[in-house]
């Protein structure tokens, strides 16, 4: 795989917020926060591969010394990050603890850093308080830049391509399993590196926000949601939610859809820079409870995505943040109706210096597939 390039200023930048936390250093293990500073996919393997940013001293990576071919093809040696390979009968956690003050005070751990390894450092550095690495990273991973909003607008282009075809991967008669393997093969072929999610909920299915897929076969009538990502080769992720019906839908879908449709338009006419996460989320929610759906949306308005699908901000109540140029993130109102069908639309969007721009630009409003 190519070395996915990143700019050294994350570095610099995660630096300084570790200082400027009051932090010793920042240990960072494979998973997103190591891709998005270094562009390095490590394996996540029960021998430790660790970024350690000091507050005061340069940045070193310990790995596995059978991984240490791995590090040095991707773009670690290119930011200047000292390579420590360790063999089978050392202990990775105290080459880490050696390099760092005697009394570290402070240490942020990589939220998605196994248990294990988390008390494996604890007891490498048992006078350190150990606190989430999110508390110097998500702000920065938050706010993207230029670059970055750029990558994303190329997934949410890739993934609209795969919504463009639907007429040909939805087919009744086939399951939707069997629809789901199409749409996770449409997926690759327009652009992304890897199939992240496939949601087919056909009929009573879609009222399960989560449903993925199942062995129900697509029937003429059928309302069907379809929720897919992936990420690209650039490290950045996708993801859409459109509306299709097999033939005419039902009557009871059509009125509830016009709500659901009409909420999606509020939130994002609501999102720019300046209002809160929690408002957006209101907005949302306020038209669907005035139409007396209000029990039927279950879930939150939308959350961040970059290069995790999932990350902050969350688009929820509670969540007091505000919006600021730069952020990008999910508006995905849902109505479900157990037993019968359910609905949703979803747009990535980011957040611009006044209002928001829409990443994906595919018809908002259900397709008809074959008339």
């Amino acid at each position: 795989m190519t070395p996915r390039a990143v700019s050294p200023d994350r570095l610099s930048q995660t630096r300084k917020a570790v200082a400027d936390a009051g932090l010793a250093a920042l240990l960072v293990t494979p998973g997103p926060d190591l891709r998005w500073l270094t562009g390095y996919e490590a394996l996540p393997l029960e021998r430790l591969t660790c970024l350690v940013l000091p507050a005061d001293g340069e940045p070193f990576l310990v790995a596995p010394g059978l991984e240490v071919p791995a590090v040095e093809a991707s773009a670690v040696p290119s930011l200047g990050i000292e390579v420590l390979g360790w063999g089978e009968t050392e202990d990775p956690y105290a080459l880490v603890a050696a390099r760092l003050p005697s009394s570290p005070g402070r240490v942020a751990l990589a939220n998605r850093m196994w248990a294990e390894q988390v008390l494996r450092f604890r007891a490498a550095l048992p006078g350190a308080e150990q606190t989430l690495g999110s508390d110097v990273l998500a702000d920065l991973r938050m706010r993207k830049t230029p670059d970055e909003v750029d990558a994303l607008r190329r997934a949410g282009q890739a993934i609209d391509r795969v919504h463009g075809r639907m007429s040909e991967l939805l087919v009744p008669g086939r399951t939707e399993r069997e629809a789901g393997r199409e749409i996770a093969a449409a997926i690759l072929a327009e652009g992304h590196e890897t199939v992240d999610f496939v949601i087919v909920g056909s009929g009573p299915n879609g009222a399960s926000p989560h449903h993925e897929v199942g062995d129900r076969v697509l029937g003429r009538g059928d309302v069907v949601v379809v929720d897919i990502g992936g990420t690209t080769a650039e490290g950045y992720c996708s993801d859409c939610t459109r509306m299709y019906t097999l033939g005419d839908p039902p009557p009871d879908f059509t009125a509830y859809f016009s709500v659901l449709h009409d909420a999606q338009l509020a939130a994002c006419a609501h999102a720019r820079p300046g209002v809160s996460a929690e408002s957006v989320d209101a907005a949302a929610r306020e038209v669907i409870a005035a139409a007396g759906h209000g029990e039927h949306f279950v879930h939150r308005t939308g959350h961040g995505i970059g290069v995790e699908t999932h990350e902050e901000p969350y688009i929820v109540e509670g969540n007091t943040m505000v919006l600021e140029p730069g952020m990008a993130f999910s508006i995905e109102p849902g109505i479900y109706l157990p037993g019968r069908h359910g609905a949703r639309i979803e747009d990535i969007v980011v957040t611009t210096g006044s209002g928001i721009e829409r990443l994906n630009v595919t018809d908002r409003h259900y397709a008809v597939l074959g008339g």
